[in-house]
C-alpha cells in the first residue's frame, strides 16, 4: 500500500488515549488503525442498510430458526450489489 505524508491538526488528547487504547507506537499508527476501523464500520453499515432495503421471503425468514451465524462485517461480500438500491 503506497504511504504519503500529510499535514494534519489533532486534538494531542485523543491522539494518546487512542495510542492507550490500541497500543499503537506512533501517530501514523493511530490514525491507519482509526481508518481502517471507520472504514470496516462504513462498509458494514452500508451492508447492513442495503439488506434492510430487501423484504425476506418465507424461506429467508425460516433460515432464522435454523443454527446459522452470520458474519455482516465480512469484506468478500458485496451486499448492496446482492440487494440493491431502493428508488
Amino acid at each position: 500500500m503506497a504511504r504519503e505524508k500529510a499535514t494534519v491538526t489533532l486534538d494531542r488528547g485523543k491522539v494518546e488515549e487512542a495510542r492507550a487504547l490500541i497500543g499503537g507506537k506512533s501517530m501514523s499508527d493511530v490514525i491507519d488503525t482509526a481508518l481502517d476501523r471507520l472504514i470496516r464500520t462504513e462498509r458494514l453499515r452500508s451492508d447492513v442498510a442495503a439488506y434492510q432495503r430487501h423484504s425476506q421471503s418465507q424461506a429467508e425468514r425460516a433460515v432464522a430458526d435454523l443454527p446459522v451465524s452470520l458474519d455482516l462485517d465480512d469484506d468478500e461480500v458485496d451486499y448492496d450489489a446482492l440487494y440493491g438500491h431502493s428508488p
